[in-house]
């Protein structure tokens, strides 16, 4: 019905006698009760109501002392305590060209804040034109975004002078530097670099970076003023964002592995890396952009797929040293990146490795008969499945035997462990089970690894060895694909 229109009667009398209200109802039904003597059970059935509800509804509202039946509305503020208290000041501000942005950080500085928006009302209120835009040179001295300067290796002084830095701590692997060479070995790689920024200086730019804890080249942007990061890298002032991230875009994948290469022949003397076994893993490093070529890998600490760059990294295990790092894999190459790495080992120190260490998802079958007629030795987790937990659980107590873990950190250090021989891809293995209850730290294997274990060796190598050696590497929760 259109507003305004009148009415049928007949809807008018329907409104009355028929209320779709809850509260305009109890009105109704009490109003023809008390006022029109009508008898209780009558209404109660014009109403709706069943006689015992209507005679506690009549009981309720004889003892109410103020029934409400109708909405009223509450009036709402006529003022505004807080635009009344500046009005004042704001006019006054105003008067003396000032922006609504300097009169609101008046106000705050007055124990009187009000938003930049509230202050545009309050003029408005009082009749002043929003004031035209300004030059940085016409308006008030305050602090303001600085241009600092470009970096430029020929405008780098070193002249005595004293200044204060956030990065001091930086100067203590000056020594290391010196003694690896970094600037030899910057240019026998042939590092990226201009006449502005050297390679030499460029390196160290990016070094600042990983040993000062900036996780994204964005927030490098909160030191550039730093001229004690500037002097690190050996610069008069240090790279901005735009110039770091373009710079990473031109380190491919060769020139890194030319750059670890050169690092191990500096590093060999002191010994760095041990070269008996290696633990090798993948790890998924979230990427937040927007990329078409960015695929979704598995990451372990949000437990879920997602946009992330998959990078290999093998560790030596003596020294905990990472000696090799991929962050150039696409899906269908993981497999084949362990003799990527064997190559480059071998390329690098003239052998190689004799042992490695992985959990089940980084290689295959048919690669790990590949690492067995290459004669590297590795101990590696079997693949979970149904016959194999089942021909676990069919094995006799008696086939089962306890040893001891050397891992004084571990709250169960007496697994019982099954030894059989296996053979996979048409490769012999030495297998060592391990039972899905025999106790907390094999019920952990059983659960959240594999509960079987894989290990090739020319020799014989005992269960002991295999499975002490694995645990205090590799426990970690195996990685879904």
């Amino acid at each position: 019905m259109p507003k305004g229109a009148p009415k049928d009667l007949s809807d008018c009398r329907k409104f009355f006698l028929e209320p779709d209200n809850p509260k305009q109802r109890m009105y109704e039904a009490l109003r023809a009760y008390f006022v029109d003597d009508r008898p209780s059970t009558e209404v109660a059935r014009a109403f709706g109501y069943t006689a015992g509800s209507f005679q506690v509804l009549c009981h309720h509202f004889r003892r109410d002392s103020d029934p409400v039946f109708f909405t009223s509305t509450r009036p709402g503020p006529r003022s505004q305590p807080r635009k009344s208290a500046a009005r004042e000041l704001i006019i006054e501000l105003r008067k003396q060209n000032h922006s609504v942005y300097e009169i609101s950080e008046a106000l705050k500085e007055q124990n009187c804040p009000l938003s930049p928006t509230a202050v545009r009302e309050v003029l408005k209120e009082e009749g002043f034109a929003p004031l035209p835009r300004r030059l940085d040179a016409e308006r008030l001295d305050r602090p303001r975004p600085t241009i600092e300067p470009i970096a430029d290796v020929r405008n780098l002084s070193l002249a005595p002078r004293t200044f204060t830095t956030r990065c001091g701590g930086l100067f203590l692997f000056v020594p290391d530097l010196v003694r690896l060479k970094l600037d030899q070995l910057a240019q026998s790689t042939h590092m990226p670099g201009s006449k502005m920024i050297p390679a030499e200086q460029a390196l160290r730019s990016c070094l600042a970076l990983k040993l000062w804890s900036i996780e994204r080249h964005s927030h490098v942007m909160a030191l550039v003023a730093d001229e004690g990061l500037a002097l690190f890298a050996g610069l008069n002032a240090f790279p901005k964002k735009s110039y770091l991230s373009e710079y990473s875009s031109r380190v491919s994948h060769t020139k890194t592995t030319q750059m670890l290469a050169a690092w191990h022949e500096q590093v060999n003397p002191d010994n760095l890396f041990d070269g008996e076994s290696f633990n090798l893993d993948f790890h998924s490093v979230p990427y937040y952009g927007e990329h078409p070529v960015i695929e979704r890998h598995y990451v372990s600490a949000r437990s879920r797929r997602q946009p992330s760059i998959l990078v290999f990294l093998a560790q030596d295990a003596a020294g905990r040293a990472f000696c090799y790092s991929n962050a150039d894999l696409r899906k269908g190459d993981e497999a084949d990146e362990i003799f990527n790495f064997i190559s480059f080992w071998r390329r690098t120190h003239g052998q190689q490795p004799r042992h490695l260490v992985f959990d089940s998802r980084l290689t295959t079958y048919a690669n790990l008969a590949k690492l067995d007629k290459m004669g590297i030795s590795f101990i590696t987790l079997r693949r979970r499945s149904p016959a194999l937990l089942k021909e676990i659980a069919l094995l006799p107590r008696s086939a089962w035997r306890t040893i001891e873990l050397d891992v004084p950190t571990r709250k169960f250090r007496f697994p019982r462990v099954y030894e059989q021989k296996v053979s996979l891809a048409g490769c012999h293995l030495r297998q060592s089970d391990t039972p899905r209850k025999a106790g907390g730290l094999l019920s952990w294997a059983a659960s959240k690894a594999v509960g079987a274990w894989v290990k090739t060796s020319p020799k014989a190598t005992p269960a002991l060895e295999t499975v002490g050696s694995y645990f205090p590497t590799l426990v970690r929760r195996p990685r879904r694909r």
